[in-house]
């Protein structure tokens, strides 16, 4: 039975009949295009068969005519040339995608050949009804004794990890990648360098973690369109095994070069640059992305989701980074400063928020937390002072209680595998060790 729907799925992908229209003009990675305007539509495929290896996608349509972004260079294109129309931009997962990595068109880029699904997913849909959607689950052990306790990420959870470059979001990445536990790892790698996919694939993930895991890429060199595409891919990927029921966890690094992917095809299409430099589409764009992701409804799985966002100068501010605190479910803030004193991951506490609490923890379990939260910010306030040996103690009794227990919270705070014992029991000599052992409890 498989086989025939397999093979009723393999005739669906090619039609007997495409519509076909002429380059009507050219110019950058922009071609006009007469004879399409009656069946394309926004976010559409087309190909051009006289150039091998060349599609473009939808950005416009007008009455006679349709702008079209070009995936590659526009070099071999011509006036008159033909232009199929292929159609709404679908992909069809399959469980034989585990251990493969794809391109943004669901084509395999380990050179072995990939078994093509059943079903379609379009890359463009929407999330599961509000009202049917349940509430996120239960916390998840990700190897860190941090983010077992003060910043909790649950089943479901959607979190963004805030940073600057070379602060170690990429390696906190993968080692949430080694240790979180999940059914299926999705991991979209939008504009990232050849090299560090092949890295990341083959060192970091290995044998053992791609077993498990869907790899989607897009590198920096390839277009805009490309790199936007796979991103909506792996979101595609991941509603699909959420939709078997399991439970997804979905990484994507990073969520900033999808943003700044669509604008410039916003741009291109002449879209006005609103938020500096981004158009005001951005915002309706990552809104719609962020929500696919998160519980499903009650016959599905969930997706938990990962997104990294570059912070350029420590600019929490800016457009990308402002709006994704606001539609995520939480967000961790990784400063240069604290990695360059040697602490890793360089988690700036007060700056994070896991908007999972106090749901996720117990009583005990939230009033530590806050005991925690308000020592570091005593410290924090007059870390200077300190540091220069300005402060003389005995002055502020809450100060010397917080600088007496810093190096315990600390380390703590960077605390991995089989490190986190010992870190309980420093930090158990701060606090009641009941509670300190509750606090490591997934």
């Amino acid at each position: 039975m498989r086989s025939i729907d397999m093979l009723k799925s393999a005739s669906d992908r090619h039609p007997i009949a495409q519509k076909i229209g002429r380059v009507e003009q050219l110019g950058g990675n922009s071609v006009t295009v007469f004879g399409l305007s009656d069946v394309a539509s926004i976010g559409h495929r087309v190909d051009f068969p006289s150039v091998p290896m060349v599609g473009g996608e939808v950005v416009g349509v007008e009455k006679s005519r349709v702008q079209v972004l070009v995936d590659g260079p526009t070099a071999g294109l011509r006036l008159n040339q033909p232009v199929v129309h292929l159609g709404e931009t679908v992909v069809r997962p399959d469980a034989a995608w585990l251990g493969r990595v794809i391109d943004a068109n669901g084509k395999p880029l380990d050179e072995r050949p990939l078994v093509q699904g059943v079903n379609p997913y379009a890359l463009m849909s929407a999330p599961p009804m509000a009202a049917r959607r349940r509430s996120l689950g239960d916390r998840i052990p990700t190897g860190y004794a941090l983010f077992n306790t003060i910043l909790p990420i649950v089943r479901g959870q959607r979190v963004g990890l805030f940073s600057g470059s070379g602060v170690g979001k990429s390696t906190l990445l993968a080692k949430f990648a080694q240790d979180m536990k999940a059914d299926v790892i999705v991991i979209g790698l939008v504009g990232e360098r050849g090299r560090e996919v092949n890295h990341f694939v083959k060192s970091v993930l290995g044998p053992k973690g791609l077993e498990r895991s869907v790899v989607v890429a897009a590198t920096s060199d390839q277009s805009a369109p490309v790199r936007r595409r796979a991103a909506f891919t792996a979101m595609a990927v991941a509603e699909y095994f959420r939709d078997q029921g399991l439970h997804v966890l979905l990484m994507l690094d990073s969520i900033t070069r999808l943003a700044e992917a669509h604008r410039e095809i916003a741009i291109s299409s002449g879209e006005t640059a609103a938020m500096r430099g981004f158009p005001a589409s951005m915002v309706t764009m990552l809104a719609a992305f962020a929500e696919r992701a998160g519980p499903g409804g009650f016959d599905q799985g969930d997706i938990t989701a990962l997104f990294t966002v570059l912070v350029s100068g420590s600019d929490m501010d800016e457009p990308v980074a402002d709006t994704l605190r606001g539609l995520l479910d939480g967000h961790v803030v990784l400063t240069r400063e604290i990695a360059e004193r040697g602490r890793f991951p360089a988690v700036d506490i007060l700056q994070s928020v896991s908007r999972c609490l106090p749901e996720a923890a117990s009583k005990d379990e939230n009033h530590l937390i806050s005991s925690l939260r308000s020592q570091l910010s005593i410290y924090e306030e007059s870390e200077i002072m300190v540091r220069s040996g300005l402060y003389q103690a005995g002055s502020n009794p809450a100060l010397d209680i917080a600088i007496s227990n810093f190096p315990a919270i600390d380390a703590f705070a960077s605390a991995y595998s089989d490190e986190i014992h010992t870190a309980l029991q420093r930090l158990s000599e701060c606090i009641p060790s009941t509670e300190t052992n509750e606090m490591n409890s997934p």
